[in-house]
């Protein structure tokens, strides 16, 4: 045991707090937006690029920095993600245009996209040697993000309320220093050689962007211009190039045989439509609050709270029990329609409506549904994998998670322009925009809920198929 770190706890604190952070800056955004939108000067439709800059630029990186971590050291490869952070936060806490704004936030998805994979690199270095320490490990470090995502709604509202829009990134940069100053507790991690593919990484970078950038400005120019469909096909091209590069080089950022893994593909799927159907639900949610309710930013973050912490007590103590007993498939399954219903509820809001009334029971229901299918989903991409894939399969799952909440707020979002969301003051036709979000958000849950139970293996499959090769083995040597 001379090999186990007597200070792996303290670098756990370490790890835990990048990932409370990664998570956070996802739900801090939300509340703030109004008030940014008032300042710097976006228009209805040009708001959801706040979030979407940050989690293009996030879930297009993660493979390049998992692949960073290997090569280059995943102690070196977290450093320097939290100081690019930190700058990506300095710029968008000074930013005094929407464009500086959104390049402060692709910045800091820059950072999130280095810190995210070598955390994790760094968590099994720690703790492989030991299972048990590991399972804990692992429980803790997930624990990290509701904890996040209820700090960063609470926090959101307090400094946008009190203080200023600008601290929901102001907050980083001394959490940041301190992050680094701990950095001394975490492993040394040796560099070894191999090639970065730079070019897989900004093809698929570039492609989402170009597609997201179409649907969102579709609705303004017209579905049918020739600037959306070159802007489409643009886009189809570099993620064609992505898969082309992947199987030409030596070193891709992602080996295609990885997807023979079972249930790989449609873990995917479903973390995909997940993405898809709960972060615009949240954006708009925050939106009605705000913008037809009249709630201030600190009522907003807190009437959202119940909605995190039910998510953070499912997350840690109930749905891994639930795993156990009855699998993961309709866990993810049921969890996705059960998110479609708190969607449906959510889209019968009124312009006189009440928080207790249309938003508190309906929120919770959509909580739950995304408490019960997110970790399942999670475990259900990875446990397929070999040892020598499990981070590769675990990067891609985080990012087509991430890449299915930027896609589907820009489409939900083209949806409530078009039914009057972008009418501000008109509050019957705000409320009339952000019903068709949510029940366009809820027809995406329920797609991903229905394939999900249609077309991924239960446990008991992937586990005999697993077996089979082992058992041919014993077959050939006997």
């Amino acid at each position: 045991m001379s090999n186990v770190n007597p200070r792996r706890w303290w670098a756990l604190l370490v790890l835990a707090t990048a990932q409370f952070m990664v998570i956070m800056d996802t739900s801090i955004i939300g509340v703030a937006l109004p008030e940014m939108q008032k300042d710097l000067g976006f228009s209805q439709g040009e708001l959801q690029w706040v979030f979407n800059a940050y989690v293009i630029v996030f879930g297009g990186l993660l493979l390049l920095g998992g692949r960073l971590s290997d090569l280059v050291g995943a102690r070196k490869i977290f450093v320097t993600g939290w100081v690019v952070m930190i700058a990506g936060s300095v710029l968008a806490a000074a930013a005094q245009t929407a464009w500086v704004e959104i390049a402060g936030r692709a910045v800091q998805g820059v950072g999130g996209a280095l810190i995210a994979p070598s955390a994790m690199t760094l968590l099994m270095m720690l703790f492989m040697h030991d299972p048990k320490e590991l399972g804990k490990a692992m429980a803790l470090y997930g624990a990290a993000a509701p904890a996040g995502g209820t700090a960063g709604v609470f926090l959101g509202g307090v400094f946008t309320e009190w203080a200023a829009w600008q601290w929901v990134f102001i907050i980083y940069i001394p959490i940041g220093l301190a992050t680094l100053a701990a950095t001394k507790l975490l492993p040394e991690v040796g560099s070894r050689r191999g090639s970065v593919d730079v070019l897989g990484a900004a093809a698929v970078t570039a492609g989402l962007a170009l597609a997201v950038f179409a649907v969102v400005r579709a609705p303004e120019v017209g579905w049918g211009s020739t600037g959306t469909i070159l802007q489409l096909a643009g886009a189809a091209a570099l993620l064609v190039l992505f898969f082309v590069i992947q199987k030409s080089v030596r070193e891709p950022l992602m080996p295609l045989s990885v997807w023979r893994v079972p249930r790989l593909g449609s873990a995917n799927l479903a973390m995909t439509l997940l993405g898809a159907a709960w972060i615009p639900m949240w954006y708009f949610l925050n939106l009605y609050l705000q913008q037809v309710l009249g709630y201030g930013a600190f009522a907003s973050g807190a009437a959202l709270l119940p909605m995190t912490v039910l998510l953070m007590i499912f997350m840690t103590a109930i749905t891994s029990r639930l795993m156990m007993k009855v699998g993961a498939k309709p866990l993810i399954g049921g969890g996705l329609l059960v998110l479609a219903a708190g969607l449906v509820w959510l889209a019968a809001v009124e312009p006189t409506g009440s928080f207790l009334v249309d938003v508190l029971p309906a929120s919770l229901v959509a909580a739950l549904g995304m408490s019960l299918a997110y970790i399942p989903a999670m475990i259900a991409a990875m446990s397929g994998a070999p040892q020598e894939q499990a981070g590769l399969a675990s990067g891609i799952v985080n990012t087509t998670y991430n890449v299915g909440s930027a896609l589907g707020l820009a489409a939900l979002t083209a949806v409530a322009m078009s039914q009057g969301a972008d009418q501000l003051g008109n509050l019957p036709k705000l409320t009339e925009g952000f019903s068709a979000a949510f029940i366009g958000a809820a027809v995406v849950a329920a797609v991903g809920g229905v394939a999900t139970l249609l077309v991924m293996k239960g446990d008991k499959a992937v586990a005999a198929e697993a077996a089979a090769p082992a058992a041919q083995g014993e077959k050939v040597a006997a």
